[in-house]
C-alpha cells in the first residue's frame, strides 16, 4: 500500500458514492505575490504561527455527483481552507475529460471555485513514463501547480508491475517530476507515523521518506493515526533522520463504523483499544458514532496544536464535510464569515489558476454574476487583459458551455420549478418573479427566489443599496439582470463595495442591464436623448438591430486608487464583448427557464415570446459624483 490515502482505500473497497489582449505588461495588481505552490503558503503560516487546514476529496462516480461536489466547493471556500486535494482514482479514468475524472474535478476546483488545489498522481495503473509525463502536462495546462506523488494502491490481483525499473516507488515519481518539469510543481509525499506496512521496519521506512524529500518533495502529509503521541514521536524521529520539511498530520474523522473497519483492514492499522471499547457498543448508531468521531478528533487535534509541532491539519473527508466542518469549527479553524469577508484584491472572484491570476486584472462587467462562464469562454486565451481592456475584437470567446458539469446550475430542476413557477399565464407573472428575487420576498406560491438564470449566486451585498428602486422598475417590466450603484471614493476596506490593497479608495459608475419589451424602445430612446452623460447600448435577440451612443472604446465603470500604484480599472463596459454576452443572456431564457416547461405550453410560450421580442440594454451613468440618474429615467419609461 505504498502511498494510498484513506479516501482512495475506502473508495476502492466499496462500490458506493457518498455523497487575450492588446495591452501593456501586467500591473500585477491581481497577483497576491504567491507563486502557486502550496509549500509557500504553508511556510508563511508556520512563520506567523497561524494553523491551517486542508481537505481531501475523491471524484464522484456520476456526472450528477461531480456537479454536486463542485457546488459544495463554493461553500467550502467560505471556510477558507489553505488548499484541497483530489485523489487519483483509476476506475474513473482520472486523466480524461469526463466530469468524474480526477483532472476535471481538480480543474473545476482551481479555475471555477477559486480553491488552491493539489492533484494526486500515482504510478500504479500508468502504463509508461510517457503517459505520466503527458498527464502531468495536462495538469499543468489546467493550472494545477501542486502534485501529491504516490505509488498508489496495488491491485488485489497483483496485476500491476512497474513498467520501468526506475519507476517503482513514489520517490521515483518525485525525481521524474523534477527532471521533466523542474521547479514548476510543488510536490507533496506521504508519510507513515507507524511505518509503511510493506516496509521491512520503521527505520527503513524513515530512510525511504528522507529519500523522497532529497529527490525534491516539499512537504509531507501523513497517513491517518488515532493518537497525538504517535504523530509527535514520528515528527521527532523524522527530525533525527534529517527530514526538516513541514509535516502535516492526516486526520481521519470516524464517521461510520463500517468505513472505519474497512479502512483499518486495508491500511493495516491498529485501532487503539480505548477507541474500540467506545465504538463497539454504539456501532449501529450512526449519529452516536459521528458524535464520538467529532469528539475524538477535536481532542486529539487540540493536543497536537498545543504541542507547537503541528502547522495545520489535512482532513480526509470521504466527501462528507458536515463532521469535518464541525471539528474545524470547534478548533477555531473554520472561518465561514466569522472573521468577516475575504478581502478581495479585485471586485470579481479570482481563479486559483496561478498563470491567469498573475496576469489578469480587467474583465467586462456583463459576466459579473456568471464568472464561471466567463472563465470558461476565455480559457484558451494566450494572454489576458491587464492594465486596460484593449481591443476585444481580436481574441475569440469560446462557446457558452451550458452542457459542462461545472457550468450547470447548482440547483436541482424542482428547485428551479419552485422558484420560477410551475405554470406561467402571462408576462406580469415573470415580472413578479424578478421582484421576488430582488426583494427576498417569496413568490406567489410561497417559495424564495434565490437565483435567476443570469445569476449563479445570491444577490451581491451592494445590491441592497438599490433594492427598492430595482424592485420598482422590475415590477413595471424592466427586467434587470446586472447592476451596480455609483460609488465615489469609498475606502478599499469597505465591507460591501471595497476591494484591493489597504489604504485605497474605490469608485464606480452606476450601471444597469435589463430586458425591455419592443413596444417601449422608442420611449427609451427619447428619454435617453435627454441625458447626454448616459451611455447606452440596446440590441435585439437576433442582433439585427443595435442602438448605441458609444464608440467601440471600452468604458471603465469600476476603478481604484491605491498607495504606490497606478489607477486600477478592473471592470469595463465593452461594446464588442456585449455582443458576445448578448447571445448568452438571451439563450438563458430558454436553457434555464423555458426548458422547465413542455414545448407548446402556455408557460413555454410566455418565455419564448420574451426571448424573441425583448431587447437587452446596458446603461452607464458617467456622472458618478452626482449619483445615479438611471432609475429616474427608467421610471419615466416604465410609467409612460
Amino acid at each position: 500500500m505504498d502511498d494510498a490515502s484513506p479516501t482512495e482505500l475506502i473508495r476502492q473497497s466499496s462500490g458506493s458514492e457518498d455523497s487575450r489582449s492588446q495591452s501593456p505588461a501586467s500591473s500585477g495588481f491581481g497577483d497576491d505575490g504567491w507563486n502557486g505552490k502550496i509549500i509557500e503558503k504553508i511556510n508563511q503560516r508556520i512563520s506567523k504561527k497561524a494553523p491551517f487546514f486542508s481537505l481531501e476529496f475523491f471524484p464522484p462516480r456520476t456526472p450528477a455527483g461531480a456537479s454536486n461536489l463542485v457546488a459544495r466547493f463554493d461553500r467550502i471556500r467560505a471556510g477558507q481552507p489553505l488548499f484541497i486535494d483530489i485523489t487519483w482514482h483509476p476506475a474513473g479514468n482520472p486523466a480524461s475529460d469526463e466530469p468524474t475524472s480526477s483532472l476535471m474535478i481538480a480543474n473545476a476546483a482551481t479555475n471555477y471555485s477559486g480553491l488552491d488545489t493539489m492533484l494526486h498522481m500515482t504510478l500504479v495503473y500508468h502504463q509508461s513514463r510517457e503517459e505520466i509525463i503527458q498527464n502531468l502536462k495536462r495538469a499543468k495546462g489546467q493550472g494545477v501547480k501542486n502534485i501529491l506523488a504516490l505509488r498508489g494502491d496495488l491491485p488485489v490481483d497483483g496485476s500491476w508491475k512497474p513498467f520501468d525499473d526506475n519507476l517503482g516507488y513514489s520517490g521515483d515519481l518525485v525525481r521524474l517530476i523534477r527532471e521533466e518539469f523542474g521547479s514548476h510543481f510543488g510536490i507533496c509525499v506521504a508519510g507513515y507515523p507507524r511505518g509503511h506496512p510493506d516496509c521491512t521496519n520503521y527505520e527503513d521506512d524513515l530512510r525511504h521518506l528522507k529519500g523522497k524529500i532529497d529527490a525534491g518533495a516539499d512537504f509531507i502529509i501523513t497517513q491517518l493515526f488515532f493518537s497525538a503521541d504517535v504523530f509527535l514521536e514520528f515528527v521527532t524521529d523524522c527530525r533525527k533522520m534529517g527530514i526538516n520539511c513541514p509535516i502535516v498530520p492526516g486526520i481521519f474523522p470516524i464517521q461510520a463504523y463500517n468505513s472505519l473497519r474497512q479502512l483499518v483492514k486495508l491500511s493495516k492499522l491498529n485501532i487503539p483499544d480505548e477507541i474500540l471499547g467506545t465504538i463497539e457498543p454504539i456501532k449501529d448508531n450512526d449519529e452516536a458514532i459521528r458524535n464520538y468521531g467529532v469528539h475524538q478528533c477535536v481532542t486529539m487535534c487540540q493536543k497536537l496544536l498545543d504541542s507547537g509541532e503541528v502547522p495545520g491539519f489535512h482532513i480526509y473527508t470521504l466527501n462528507r464535510e458536515v463532521a469535518c466542518t464541525e471539528i474545524l469549527t470547534q478548533l477555531g479553524l473554520w472561518k465561514d464569515g466569522a472573521a468577516g469577508p475575504i478581502q478581495r484584491l479585485l471586485p470579481w472572484k479570482q481563479t486559483a489558476n496561478h498563470s491567469r491570476r498573475t496576469c489578469e486584472d480587467v474583465r467586462p462587467i456583463f459576466w459579473a454574476s456568471r464568472p464561471n462562464s466567463y472563465i470558461h469562454r476565455t480559457q484558451d486565451w494566450a494572454e489576458f487583459p491587464n492594465g486596460r481592456w484593449g481591443n476585444s475584437s481580436s481574441p475569440a470567446f469560446g462557446d457558452a458551455g451550458h452542457y459542462l458539469f461545472y457550468l450547470q446550475s447548482r440547483l436541482k430542476s424542482q428547485q428551479w420549478v419552485n422558484m420560477l413557477m410551475s405554470e406561467l399565464n402571462n408576462e406580469q407573472e415573470v415580472f413578479d418573479i424578478f421582484v421576488a428575487y430582488i426583494t427576498g420576498e417569496p413568490n406567489k406560491l410561497g417559495h424564495k427566489v434565490t437565483q435567476l438564470p443570469w445569476n449563479d449566486e445570491e444577490l451581491a451585498p451592494e445590491t441592497d443599496l438599490l433594492t427598492e428602486r430595482l424592485a420598482k422598475i422590475n415590477r413595471n417590466g424592466l427586467l434587470t439582470i446586472n447592476s451596480q450603484p455609483s460609488i465615489n471614493g469609498y475606502p478599499s476596506s469597505d465591507p460591501v463595495v471595497g476591494w484591493g490593497k489597504p489604504g485605497g479608495y474605490v469608485y464606480q459608475k452606476a450601471y444597469l442591464e435589463f430586458f425591455i419589451s419592443a413596444k417601449r424602445i422608442e420611449k427609451l430612446k427619447a428619454v435617453l436623448a435627454e441625458h447626454p452623460f448616459v451611455n447606452y447600448h440596446i440590441v435585439n435577440q437576433s442582433g439585427t438591430e443595435t442602438i448605441t451612443n458609444s464608440s467601440s472604446t471600452p468604458i471603465a465603470v469600476t476603478w481604484g486608487v491605491f498607495p504606490g500604484s497606478e489607477i486600477i480599472q478592473p471592470t469595463v463596459v465593452d461594446p464588442v464583448s456585449f455582443d458576445i454576452w448578448k447571445d448568452e443572456a438571451f439563450e438563458l431564457w430558454i436553457e434555464r427557464w423555458g426548458k422547465l416547461y413542455e414545448v407548446g405550453s402556455l408557460s413555454r410560450n410566455v418565455i419564448q415570446t420574451i426571448h424573441d421580442t425583448y431587447y437587452l440594454v446596458n446603461l452607464v451613468d458617467n456622472d458618478y459624483v452626482k449619483g445615479n440618474i438611471l432609475f429616474d429615467l427608467l421610471l419615466e419609461v416604465a410609467e409612460s
